[in-house]
């Protein structure tokens, strides 16, 4: 555990007080009691005061805690929305309480400025289980077919890739693309989710998220029977007998405005845990079934550790890429920008 130093005076018990109310404004209806919202106070404060400081921003993923995203997050968004964030950004430093293919995006998208990811360990089953070597591997199989990467890739993985996606773009870039084949990495399931929606010919990888591989389509009919009038938004990353049960089918971005624009009253998210947990405040009056399941990649983060880059900048926690990859990588995020508006 990191140990918590603080840069000022310890926070007075008005300040405490104050910051407190806030958060249990924000974190109560999730059962937050003011007791430990009082907790976290002096170190959202610390944070909150070193971010101006250091012209630092927070981004963080709908699937961080709720203490990060109600009590330090300038941005909270899905790859997409967070990715675009850290393009218009001013800010010199950019924290991401994410994982680590995202500090590393953002990092692409702004190569001036200083990048941190608070914890070292967190990483993603999908860009840890493929390489560069891989993608060559599969461009020397089928010469000339165009490479979409999802954007849960390294760095490495980007550069070797025509184009980049994100679970809510990633249809409309295959459409986009000339011929009948693609590869697309390295997701399995979401390939063959994308082939059916797409009707181009998908060649995929064998890589799977450890959140939404497991999701099961009977628990999901038990619940369609259970609650006959939830409409049901499943992440494009699930099995596709999990997906064929969907009333909306892509990334988190997408269910959240469905969420949001949608007459119906309750909603079953089969994704992770953190977004039902961040609509349930944003939204009240909807009622959010469960089915979800935590990233443990995503929870590595916490405030402490937020508060330790901002105090030290940390070297070995400061995204670096090589710069010939880092050109490469780009053109293929850019690309995306430019198909996902077009």
């Amino acid at each position: 555990m990191a140990v918590i130093t603080f840069a000022r005076d310890m926070p007075s018990e008005k300040e405490i007080s104050s910051e407190a109310a806030r958060l249990h404004d924000k974190l109560g209806s999730l059962g937050w009691s003011l007791e430990v919202c009082r907790a976290y106070a002096p170190l959202t404060l610390e944070i909150n005061s070193l971010k101006k400081k250091r012209n630092a921003i927070v981004l963080a993923h709908s699937y961080q805690t709720p203490d990060i995203i109600w009590g330090v997050a300038d941005f909270v968004g899905d790859s997409y929305a967070l990715s675009d964030a850290a393009r218009k950004t001013d800010a010199k430093i950019i924290v991401f309480a994410g994982v680590r293919f995202m500090a590393e995006t953002a990092k692409l998208l702004n190569p001036k400025k200083r990048v941190f990811i608070p914890s070292l360990e967190a990483g993603c089953s999908l860009a840890d289980d493929i390489t560069a070597e891989d993608v060559r591997q599969l461009k020397r199989k089928h010469p000339g077919v165009p490479v979409v990467c999802y954007i849960n890739t390294s760095a490495d993985v980007k550069a070797e890739s025509d184009v980049c996606c994100t679970s809510s773009n990633a249809a409309k870039i295959i459409r986009a693309l000339p011929g009948r084949q693609i590869i697309f990495i390295p997701d399995e399931f979401m390939a063959k989710n994308l082939e059916k929606e797409t009707g181009k010919k998908i060649i995929s990888w064998h890589s799977r998220c450890v959140v939404h591989q497991d999701f099961d389509e009977r628990k999901l009919a038990a619940l369609r029977e259970a609650f006959p009038s939830a409409k049901i938004l499943v992440h494009s990353e699930c099995p596709p007998a999990v997906v064929q049960k969907a009333d909306l089918v892509g990334g988190t971005g997408d269910m959240e405005r469905f969420v949001k624009s949608s007459d119906a009253s309750s909603f079953v998210l089969v994704t992770e845990c953190g977004l039902s947990d961040r609509l349930r405040f944003e939204l009240p009056n909807k009622e959010f079934v469960g089915m979800c399941a935590l990233c443990p990649y995503m929870k590595k983060n916490s405030l402490a550790l937020i508060l330790e880059v901002l105090q030290g900048l940390p070297q070995e926690k400061e995204i670096a890429l090589p710069e010939e990859v880092a050109q490469r990588a780009r053109r293929a995020l850019e690309k995306m920008f430019g198909l996902s508006q077009s």
